[in-house]
């Protein structure tokens, strides 16, 4: 399976999983969304397929096509494993900004 990062890197790859975020949606809807020819999203969306982030599902004539949950979740675990290295770094931040808060000395208002 291709790397998620490689397959998200393209910008044209992303608005079309923005697009798919509401729902399925056929290829002439997302030439609509994402405003690139027919050609274009049709090759995007294969890509999409074979590294498993769309299903494509026929209805009649049409083919409609919707995000998978695994490469996102692929995602989500690899993202949590840094989660509690930045939660730790803001959380330290917080205390300091607290720190100062405290012991900055508080100005007296001047009477005029």
């Amino acid at each position: 399976m291709p790397d998620v990062f490689q397959i998200l890197a393209d910008p044209t790859r992303r608005r079309l999983v923005e697009a798919l975020q509401t729902g399925e949606h056929s290829v002439s809807e997302l030439v609509e969304e994402v405003d690139i020819g027919q050609p274009g999203v049709s090759r995007q969306l294969a890509i999409l397929q074979e590294a498993r982030f769309v299903a494509v599902r026929p209805e009649g004539r049409r083919r409609l096509y919707a995000l998978r949950p695994e490469p996102f979740q692929e995602l989500n675990d690899w993202i949590t494993g840094y989660r509690g290295m930045w939660e730790a770094r803001l959380d330290r931040f917080a205390a300091e900004l607290d720190r100062r808060r405290r012991t900055r000395p508080k100005h007296k208002e001047e009477h005029k």
